[in-house]
């Protein structure tokens, strides 16, 4: 029997922590699998892709559609003309998907009208939000995928009231926290903490990107402002996504980025590698984002998380892990900030698997 042929698609950092352990996984399997790396480029900037690829390990992308950035609708639609012809071409036995990125609906969309199987890898998270555009990829992923690979019990739930069968649910774990176990040792002996200046213990990290929280001025210059009052209590390191540096220099908020004034608490920096950023995370007094991730990593870091949102896809995060929902409204986030910065860390309960053995297991099930 030949190995199987599957092409494995990524166009966001994100997905490129997901998608390395399970690509190391098949790699111990030579004689079972043949995979294809697919890169879209749905992320282009060399600091957001080049580098994970290299402190990651994972192989040059076979293939490197590069559809570049665009509305939600363009970006889908250069994704799925290219990826049709990477399938035409190769003619793989399966397509592996992680994540909630336009490109994994778009992969999706074309591999299951070519009649070619589908696995989805983070399958079952929602977050009842539908101006998302996250959640209506999910959805729509989860909904013709005939494999379901779930971080938790909670998406498993998800899933079962959706009306998806049993048999495509497989509850394997978190393979980002395989990632995260895998460098863990390395990260520590990174030198971004001396490089800035701080300490262990004594910062905070903040990640902002969504369109909910970084595209209204009216959202984001008070949150801003109210996160330099927070800083001279303790320090913020804040690592700019290029997208939001974008917005706020469109507003005319550049200022609340230098080190005048009202800032001086405030490190902004240029978007940080996978290892100088799980440095800073795990090294920090608390995390205050709006990422989906860091909202896992932190639970398993067992530091303090503030989610700058009025919900999460990631529910279990909240009932077991460190994670606190905030929402956008700067004076309730000062007072969780304070609150989280006076309670300190503690005990938590990592989600059962979550244990960096979830590629494996994702591996044995494609394995058959």
């Amino acid at each position: 029997m030949s190995a199987q042929k599957i092409i494995c698609v990524v166009g966001a950092r994100p997905n490129f922590m997901k998608m390395a352990p399970i690509l190391e996984a098949m790699a111990a399997r030579p004689a079972q699998f043949a995979p294809l790396l697919v890169h879209t480029g749905q992320h282009y900037d060399e600091r957001m892709s080049k580098t994970f690829f290299e402190e990651l390990g994972l192989p040059r992308p076979d293939m490197d559609l590069g559809v570049g950035s665009g509305s939600h609708a363009q970006q889908t639609a250069k994704v799925m003309m290219a990826f049709e012809e990477v399938c035409l071409h190769h003619r793989p036995d399966r397509v592996l998907v992680v994540g909630d990125v336009n490109s994994t609906l778009a992969a999706t969309l074309v591999a299951t009208k070519m009649d070619i199987p589908v696995a989805h890898v983070e399958a079952g998270l929602r977050s009842r939000d539908m101006s998302m555009p996250e959640e209506l990829n999910r959805l729509c992923t989860d909904a013709i995928c005939d494999l379901l690979f779930t971080t938790d019990a909670l998406a498993d739930e998800n899933l079962r009231a959706e009306g998806v069968a049993e048999e495509r649910i497989k509850l394997v774990g978190n393979v980002m926290i395989d990632t995260l176990l895998k460098h863990r040792q390395l990260a520590s002996q990174r030198r971004v903490l001396a490089d800035l200046g701080i300490a262990a213990g004594e910062y905070a990290v903040l990640t902002l990107h969504r369109p909910a929280t970084v595209d209204d001025p009216a959202v984001l210059e008070p949150l801003l402002r109210k996160l330099h009052v927070l800083a001279a209590d303790l320090p913020i390191v804040f690592p700019i996504h290029p997208r939001t540096r974008a917005r706020i220099d469109g507003f005319g908020l550049g200022d609340l980025l230098t080190g005048d004034g009202p800032v001086s608490g405030l490190y902004v920096t240029e978007p940080q590698g996978y290892l100088d950023f799980l440095c800073l995370t795990m090294n920090a007094r608390l995390v205050l984002t709006d990422s989906g991730g860091l909202q896992e990593e932190t639970t398993v870091l067992g530091v303090p998380c503030l989610t700058l949102r009025d919900n999460t896809e990631r529910p279990i995060t909240c009932s077991q892990g460190t994670n606190v929902l905030v929402g956008r409204d700067p004076e309730l986030v000062a007072t969780e900030f304070q609150r989280a910065l006076h309670k300190g860390g503690g005990q938590t309960k990592v989600p059962p698997l979550w244990d960096g053995q979830a590629a494996p297991r994702i591996v044995e099930v494609l394995a058959g």
